[in-house]
């Protein structure tokens, strides 16, 4: 099935030059409901050509899923007389909620600094392309450790050698979505690299929304918070009395 999509999608594409994407994705709209418990994108592709690839370089596709991004604080910890208290801290401009990359092999062999530095592929480049301001010493150990609590909150993942690459030609790969979503547009980005170089790129996007009842929670704290409030007030009195009333019946 997914063979026949990426034939269709090549032949439909105009020619272009050297090496080119064809790729598609299992869905493009996540909903997030009461009972969501996280997702999964599988991303396929094709590489077309106008000749024969070139020999001698082993084609490699790297694949990342980007969130939204939002500022966030760093702070680190000392304890100081049997207390812990902040003593410094870092900004960072803008962190990707969620972020992960899928390779076909480790990223230190199929990915140069320079193209890297030049699309911001890796976690640490697209942190560090949106800016973190240096408000501490040693600004680097803040990054390294805004790396690790998301990578344990299974926020940020590298997922090397997950992209499976079948006669040079067709790829594919599966990124699951955890359930600690937020909304917006996940933007999906697929690189063709030779000799560690970017040879060819394409953007995809996936977008995240609540539907149901969570969206209606969500409008309403947004747009309605007076309200949201009475009725979480009702509620927490409804839940408060229903409690008390059931202990009563139990002693009974």
């Amino acid at each position: 099935m997914i063979r026949a999509a990426l034939l269709a999608l090549m032949l439909a594409s105009p020619a272009l030059a050297d090496e080119s994407i064809v790729s598609g994705l299992s869905q493009n709209r996540v909903s997030i409901t009461a009972d969501f418990v996280g997702s999964e994108i599988l991303v396929y592709g094709a590489v077309k050509r106008d000749a024969p690839a070139p020999e001698g370089s082993p084609l490699e596709v790297i694949v990342t899923v980007e969130g939204p991004a939002t500022p966030l604080t760093v702070r680190r910890k000392e304890r100081v007389a049997g207390i812990w208290i902040n003593n410094a801290s870092v900004r960072v401009d803008s962190a990707p909620s969620f972020f992960a990359v899928a390779t076909t092999g480790p990223l230190s062999h199929i990915l140069s600094d320079t193209e890297n530095l030049r699309f911001n592929i890796t976690i640490e480049r697209v942190i560090r392309a949106v800016g973190i301001t240096a408000e501490a010493d040693k600004a680097g150990e803040f990054l390294l450790a805004l790396l690790r609590v998301r990578t344990q909150e299974d926020r940020y993942r590298v997922l090397e050698g997950k992209v499976e690459l079948t006669e040079d030609t067709l790829f594919r790969t599966d990124v699951e979505l955890p359930a600690n979503l937020i909304e917006g547009e996940y933007k999906v980005r697929i690189f063709l690299l030779r000799d560690q170089k970017v040879i060819a790129h394409q953007e995809r996007v996936v977008g995240v929304r609540k539907v149901g009842l969570e969206r209606f929670i969500f409008n309403l704290a947004h747009q309605q918070p007076l309200i949201y409030g009475l009725v979480s007030l009702v509620l927490a009195a409804l839940a408060g009395w229903g409690a008390s009333a059931a202990f009563r019946l139990m002693r009974n």
